[in-house]
């Protein structure tokens, strides 16, 4: 039974590395240890591109809270510019002269 849960698993590895993995040896018989050794190194590299994957995703992060960062800043520039040029139109015309009527 042990036997037969070795094996099964060994095909089921043989059949998810798929042929273009397996074409690297296509004139021998691919030995039970070669298949768990191909297994190893194949997950071995996933795993490497896993981690620069990760540290590429968090360096678009950051560059992308930056620039979140900096659009907020840009955003609230010209917002605040335009109160107070406006704040002080408004100001200056009342402050100078006053028209009444008396």
């Amino acid at each position: 039974l042990r036997r037969e849960r070795i094996n099964s698993s060994i095909e089921q590895l043989k059949s998810l590395l798929g042929p273009d993995f397996l074409k690297q040896q296509p004139d021998s018989k691919l030995e039970k240890a070669d298949i768990l050794e191909m297994t190893v190194c194949f997950l071995t590299q996933l795993q490497q591109q896993n981690q620069q994957h990760r540290k590429l995703i968090n360096h678009f992060n950051k560059l992308q809270s930056s620039s979140d960062l900096n659009l907020r800043e840009a955003d609230f520039s010209p917002l605040s510019s335009t109160v107070q040029t406006s704040s002080t139109k408004d100001k200056s015309p009342a402050c100078s002269a006053l028209w009444r009527p008396w």
